[in-house]
């Protein structure tokens, strides 16, 4: 959900930032709201689409900021499933058009866009990224873990989100490898923001190496 979200509210009128700076960058405020509620109460009970319907898949679910959340379940019948489904289709280009992310004309533009964000993350694991058999794996609440988490949350993260953005944009420029690459990379990232931000591990994929030379 964070991935998809770009860590931002996926509300168009708000799109603020669910890792607030105010709170140091790591630590996140967002709130995972269900379209349709579970059972036969609850806000848009009435709008349950006929047929098997499963309240927990990532389709009936949306990332919002407290505030947000509160206001589209005081007024259901403002915030139907039809307009909550059409935030999510169109978050990614709701928050690229706010953040200034655009499309471009060629391929080098792209390509300096992606590596101009993408070079903070690697100083940064290069740096701080755990190694097998250090300390943190014997002292996960050591100074150098919580360095670590801290930077994932409040700049890796981030970034990432923000590539995901630019390369989305501009996939019309992309050969069909590079758009195979960017699935395993919005994977990759899928899988960091479960285990950094959710708390669930294992299902991380490896950084895919071809997104080193992507638009390249």
């Amino acid at each position: 959900m964070f991935s998809e979200a770009a860590g931002y509210c996926q509300k168009p009128e708000c799109l603020d930032a669910l890792f607030p700076v105010e709170l140091g960058g790591d630590k996140h405020i967002a709130e995972m709201a269900h379209v349709i509620p579970h059972g036969e109460a609850g806000p848009r009970h009435g709008d349950r689409p006929a047929g098997d319907f499963d309240p927990d898949a990532f389709e009936n679910l949306i990332l919002l900021c407290p505030t947000c959340h509160t206001k589209i379940d005081k007024d259901p019948v403002g915030f139907p499933r039809t307009i909550l489904l059409e935030w999510k289709q169109n978050h990614l280009a709701n928050l690229a058009s706010q953040q200034g992310i655009r499309t471009y004309e060629d391929r080098a533009q792209v390509r300096a866009a992606v590596v101009g964000v993408m070079a903070e993350n690697k100083a940064i694991w290069d740096k701080f990224a755990p190694e097998h058999g250090s300390e943190f794996e014997y002292d996960p609440e050591s100074e150098a873990s919580q360095a670590w988490r801290q930077r994932m949350r409040s700049v890796i993260l981030p970034n990432h989100y923000h590539a995901q953005a630019i390369i989305k944009a501009n996939l019309g420029l992309a050969t069909d490898d590079e758009r195979r690459t960017f699935a395993e990379y919005q994977e990759h990232v899928r899988g960091l923001s479960e285990r950094h931000v959710c708390g669930v591990a294992g299902r991380a994929i490896r950084f895919p190496e071809t997104m080193e030379g992507i638009f390249s």
